[in-house]
């Protein structure tokens, strides 16, 4: 039996491979619990955020805050995209338009993120309270903005037309519609 540590591996890996379409990690189905982290950045460093770090090939951005009924109410929606599209290239980013300077709305917008199992980046502007809103050029949230590999801005979701206002479910059209394109394009290649 000297084999046997290779060969729990080999079972563990396969495992994973059997699993992972559900799973962000193999240390989630290891009981190791993902932490939830709240990040306050300068405009400068979050845009650096915006080229998905590699094997993501987009990555999508929610600006919302915990003072915005429907940001609140439609959070669950952007839990469930990092779930459905991770695994095909998708980073995701919530961007809270909170004031850094609350400590009781910062953390408020924790202890939210925390509740949802929000486990992938979340960013809080470190700057004036309203700054966000001037660099997206938006006057409403819930807004959603999808990058490309290069940080490049490809799509946006936004409030600010009230004739047009956007749901998640076309978010996640979006995205589907996308991750196909992709699919086929890798598979002709």
């Amino acid at each position: 039996m000297k084999n046997w540590p290779r060969l729990a591996l080999l079972c563990l890996a396969c495992l994973a491979i059997v699993l992972a379409p559900g799973l962000t990690s193999l240390a989630t189905f290891a009981g190791e619990k993902q932490e939830v982290k709240l990040e306050l950045l300068k405009w400068t460093d979050f845009q650096k955020r915006l080229a998905p770090p590699k094997p993501a090939k987009y990555t999508l951005v929610d600006a919302c805050a915990t003072t915005c009924g429907p940001c609140m109410e439609n959070f669950p929606h952007l839990v469930e995209m990092h779930h459905k599209y991770a695994s095909k290239g998708l980073a995701v980013i919530s961007l809270s338009m909170d004031d850094p300077t609350d400590a009781k709305a910062v953390a408020s917008a924790k202890a939210f993120l925390e509740e949802k199992k929000a486990v992938f980046t979340n960013v809080l502007l470190s700057e004036d309270y309203g700054v966000g809103f001037d660099k997206l050029d938006i006057s409403a949230i819930p807004a959603v903005f999808l990058f490309g590999p290069d940080g490049k801005e490809l799509k946006r979701f936004t409030m600010d037309d009230p004739n047009n206002q956007f749901t998640y479910e076309q978010v996640d059209k979006e995205l589907a519609a996308l991750f196909q394109a992709s699919g086929s394009a890798s598979a002709r290649n």
